[in-house]
């Protein structure tokens, strides 16, 4: 896409990643890496007591997804002539479904601002981080990236 294309595409969606599996795998390799080894995430028979009926992964896991994964799944803008883009932040970030270990999620992201700054586009977009077969999104989260150019 061409960064001068961008200012007419606010308030619409600008990427969509495909499905990603979330493993107990997944959620355990988080835990280590983390030290957030709360049972309900990484004690499935434990974790089948309570009221999610099984394990769940980490919010901040579900979160961390947003860099890596859905982005290498589709699931940010893409521009022409990008020279490297920068996680500048977060906005507002809430965990609204639990994401049972199973399931599968992928990123919604809609253009909501750009703004022209010295040799940089800032752009924040909403994402929206849906669970397959689920009405509640897992998350929704406003990222600011800067996108130098």
């Amino acid at each position: 896409m061409n960064p001068n294309e961008l200012q007419v595409l606010v308030g619409q969606q600008v990427a969509l990643s495909e499905w990603i599996p979330i493993t107990q795998e997944r959620v355990d390799t988080f835990a280590e890496a983390t030290g957030d080894r709360q049972f309900i995430h990484v004690d499935p028979e434990r974790a089948a007591q309570t009221p999610f009926g099984g394990p769940i992964a980490h919010g901040f896991l579900t979160l961390s997804l947003l860099a890596g994964e859905f982005a290498n799944a589709g699931g940010v803008v893409r521009l022409d002539g990008a020279k490297m883009v920068v996680n500048y932040g977060l906005n507002r970030v809430r965990f609204v479904a639990p994401v049972r270990v199973g399931s599968r999620l992928r990123n919604r992201g809609v253009l909501q601002t750009v703004e022209q700054g010295e040799g940089f586009l800032q752009l924040s977009i909403l994402n929206t981080i849906e669970i397959e077969g689920q009405d509640k999104p897992a998350a929704t989260a406003e990222t600011i990236m800067r996108v130098y150019l």
